[in-house]
């Protein structure tokens, strides 16, 4: 099976040939197409009125995050400190289901980024709240060759 898309001459002449009384697989033989390919070609011919092949690859389905492009900077303005699981739960609940990936990609092309709010020291120490600062902890596994001393 070939991956290529064949020329729109080869299409239009295996059309040609079936409008001119020849049946889908006699003419798929006399070009050296597959029988399936020439029933295709015809039915592209019929509904479009060309052979022509579509256009391949690309994206098929960012219409659905984008339809929802007013929406989502909505419920950032609500609360500006969202994760992207949160903005995903609350499309999910109106019944528009989306990966994690592409609500990251949809910000990206949107060029929408947000940062922490820095009065409330975004900045800060990850991690637990309870642990003292200032404490060397051991690591969780030890290295071979590292001394047990911190």
């Amino acid at each position: 099976m070939s991956s290529r898309t064949l020329s729109l001459d080869l299409r239009e002449r295996v059309v040609a040939a079936v409008s001119n009384g020849l049946s889908r697989r006699q003419a798929a033989e006399r070009f050296g197409v597959s029988p399936a390919s020439a029933v295709r070609w015809c039915a592209l011919a019929d509904t479009i009125g060309s052979p022509a092949a579509r256009l391949r690859g690309g994206d098929r389905l960012s219409h659905r995050i984008e339809a929802q492009a007013e929406r989502i900077p909505v419920l950032i303005a609500e609360k500006d400190d969202l994760t992207l699981s949160e903005i995903r739960a609350r499309l999910a609940e109106d019944g528009h289901h989306f990966a994690i990936s592409t609500l990251w990609r949809f910000f990206t092309r949107h060029k929408i980024t947000w940062k922490k709010d820095r009065s409330r020291g975004g900045t800060g120490a990850t991690g637990h709240p309870d642990t003292t600062t200032g404490v060397v902890r051991c690591p969780a596994r030890s290295r071979p060759g590292a001394v047990g001393l911190h």
